[in-house]
């Protein structure tokens, strides 16, 4: 393997990088291996030739599949990159106008979930906190509310183990989350009320007030932790203003459609894919109950 000048530890994976980046530089890595380069335009014109790209519905970001089952991946105004077809290197170039923190959210979110579906890992589309030593998952699209959700138990004293993007892991008959980068993205107003300051967040995009904040290490979680509890946040349109909390049970057939309905990476539709999301959300839908969690 090509020596790295830094090794980073994220979603339980050693991330071998070219370019320095805000992420732990200790933690637990062996779930798998990514090498990250910087790449010159020319090189990713020169892998898109003949290839066509598309943009699906509600998105902003432009997709392509290359013949040797390779990803491409471009945001206008932040960067581009590459993803081998296993998963195992990412080649990137940071667009002249994003800002690092802007570059780093779609480079560890979006684009790594290429790599890791690439690697056999199932990405969820989660954000989760560390309460009493075990981990709390909050599943739903965005707008549901897990990042304010989360942003209130860190002004309560919690840890946020990661946001957005979920790797879970059974070790010796127990789930495992693995944790993200130590930050979290917000709006303004809620950055305000719950972590006191919105001074220090980076804007997310020029198109965007969602900020991005980091955490320090009392209030971000760097190790795996055991699962305590999933909840399925209502959607926006199912919760009324001063509706109190509400909990109900998730049967194993709507806790399953609820983790299927949150995967991270909804591109790659190959049969062996779709085979091992089917085996893994069943197997998590069983053996941890789910609920669904409403709040106004």
């Amino acid at each position: 393997m090509e020596n790295f000048p830094h090794t980073y530890y994220v979603y339980g994976i050693s991330l071998h990088s070219g370019i320095p980046l805000s992420l732990p530089v200790r933690g637990y890595g062996g779930l798998a291996e990514i090498e990250l380069r910087i790449a010159p335009a020319s090189f990713f014109s020169d892998a898109l030739a003949g290839v066509s790209l598309e943009q699906a519905s509600g998105s902003w970001y432009q997709i392509g599949r290359l013949a040797d089952g390779s990803s491409y991946m471009r945001w206008e105004h932040v960067g581009e990159f590459l993803i081998s077809g296993d998963g195992r290197r990412m080649s990137c170039r940071q667009f002249d106008r994003a800002t690092c923190e802007s570059f780093e959210v779609y480079m560890l979110g979006q684009a790594l979930s290429y790599a890791l579906v690439g690697q056999a890992f199932e990405p969820i589309h989660a954000t989760v906190v560390v309460v009493n030593g075990e981990a709390v998952v909050f599943l739903g699209d965005s707008g549901f509310g897990k990042s304010t959700l989360a942003a209130s138990f860190i002004s309560a004293g919690y840890q946020l183990l990661t946001d957005d993007l979920l790797i879970l892991r059974e070790t010796h008959g127990r789930l495992f989350a693995y944790p993200g980068p130590p930050r979290i993205k917000l709006f303004p107003r809620t950055a305000r009320r719950f972590l006191g300051t919105a001074a220090d967040g980076i804007p997310m995009n020029r198109d965007t007030q969602k900020l991005i904040l980091p955490l320090d290490r009392r209030r971000s979680c760097s190790l795996p932790v055991s699962v305590k509890a999933i909840f399925a946040l209502a959607s926006p349109r199912e919760v009324f203003r001063r509706q109190p909390v509400r909990l109900k049970p998730l049967s194993p057939r709507e806790a399953f459609l609820e983790l299927v309905k949150n995967t991270f990476n909804y591109r790659i539709t190959d049969g062996a894919r779709l085979q091992r999301q089917f085996t893994e959300a069943s197997s998590v839908s069983f053996r941890q109950r789910e609920k669904r969690f409403s709040l106004s």
